[in-house]
């Protein structure tokens, strides 16, 4: 307020009102207090602070028109202030007016250079593609490369189809700098892109030699390897991949269901496949799942028990895992492994109607009929619409209480197992 010079108390107050009401998002009445305000103002300048927040409000209320209007106002009288542009940028970009952002950038540029990225991505917007990669050319050689503009460029040679430019821009910037392994990989994933995977391979060993340390580069050879059948390389680019920290453990899963489709495919490499389960799960019991789903669909269920028993001890909150292990231990009759299972499962997930299900089965087992009922009953509250489930819980209060000795409330549940519709 010391900056606006001269104000009436009227002003002041109206003033003031507006941002208060517009601190708590009463946008009309901020409004109201703004026209009154405005026609308190003694001054040029006092008026243009009243349009400049009339903007923001009718922002704010989506009444784009209006607001923007209250800029123009502003520029008009003050020109070009950088608070004043930014705002405008903003109302054309949420209204996803790109061209009209264009002129407002130009000029945001001269306060902050930092916009010129904005510009780039305008122009893309726009499908002033020559523009763009002039201007993102241009930001690389005051600024250097950035990922952000890379994906940038990247997005424009494939909304224009042309991957022969991508491809020539890549491979100039590769013979700029040798060392560059990020652009190495871009140019990888392009030819493979492309379904060119002899350049792509080729790419990729090129990397290998003017890099040999590099780590992600594997992330492309062990694929080669596998499409040609070279499972030992394979298996040495996978076990680089599994040891780097520079690979995220997404990807790193990824890597391994690859491998475990090319051992059910070839099972002679299980040996390897058992070695690499065992480096990668240190941390994780992701692993030891996919492991035992590749048991599993083989129908070898021991073997896929051993490894979701090994699994669910490192990642206990992995709800699927916890179940197919209590599914195969209970096929298994490890009753006692079961119960304690599914009862500290149950403590992570206390909604899970299943889990109490399969507490129930586990502790009829063990015919611990008190512990099974409890457990059955207290589920049956967090069935959802699944009739094969609530008569499966049906069933097992009538074995847990045929097993008590209680005939009654055992005739009971049979009933209701028997009554409880099937869906088509």
């Amino acid at each position: 307020m010391d900056q606006l010079g001269d104000v009436t108390d009227a002003f002041q107050e109206n003033f003031f009102e507006a941002l208060k009401q517009k601190a708590i998002e009463n946008y009309e009445l901020a409004l109201s207090a703004l026209n009154k305000a405005e026609k308190a103002a003694k001054t040029e300048e006092n008026k243009a602070v009243v349009y400049f927040e009339m903007g923001k409000n009718h922002t704010y209320l989506k009444q784009y028109a209006e607001a923007e209007a209250d800029f123009n106002k502003v520029l008009k009288t003050q020109g070009d202030r950088i608070d004043v542009l930014e705002q405008f940028y903003e109302l054309y970009y949420r209204q996803k007016e790109y061209e009209k952002s264009i002129p407002l950038v130009q000029r945001l540029i001269v306060f902050d250079e930092d916009y010129k990225e904005d510009l780039a991505n305008l122009y893309t917007l726009t499908k002033q593609y020559d523009k763009a990669l002039e201007q993102l050319d241009e930001l690389d050689q005051i600024w250097g490369e950035s990922d952000i503009r890379n994906a940038l460029r990247a997005q424009i040679y494939r909304a224009t189809g042309n991957t022969e430019g991508a491809i020539e821009n890549l491979e100039q910037k590769i013979d700029n700098n040798p060392k560059n392994e990020k652009e190495y990989l871009n140019l990888i994933f392009l030819y493979s892109d492309q379904g060119n995977k002899e350049k792509a391979f080729e790419t990729a060993k090129n990397l290998l030699k003017s890099n040999p340390k590099s780590q992600l580069v594997h992330l492309a050879l062990y694929k080669f390897y596998l499409d040609e059948g070279n499972a030992s390389e394979a298996i040495k680019s996978m076990k680089i991949v599994f040891a780097s920290e520079e690979v995220d453990k997404e990807t790193k899963y990824k890597v391994l269901g690859d491998f475990i489709q090319f051992v059910n495919e070839n099972p002679e490499y299980e040996t390897e496949l058992a070695e690499i389960v065992n480096q990668f799960s240190v941390e994780n019991g992701r692993v030891y799942e996919k492991l035992g789903d590749y048991y599993a669909a083989k129908n070898r269920k021991e073997d896929a028990l051993k490894a979701y028993e090994k699994g669910i001890i490192q990642d206990p909150d992995n709800y699927n895992l916890l179940k197919n292990t209590l599914l195969f231990q209970l096929e298994f009759k490890k009753y006692e492994a079961a119960a304690k299972l599914s009862a500290e499962g149950l403590e992570i997930f206390p909604a899970q109607a299943l889990l109490y299900l399969l507490n129930g089965v586990a502790n009829n087992g063990l015919e611990k009929s008190d512990a099974a009922i409890e457990s059955l009953e207290t589920g049956l509250d967090f069935i959802l619409d699944d009739p094969k489930m609530e008569r499966d819980f049906y069933e097992q209060l009538s074995f847990a209480y045929t097993t008590k000795g209680d005939t009654q409330k055992a005739k009971m549940y049979s009933e209701k197992a028997v009554a409880t519709k099937m869906p088509n």
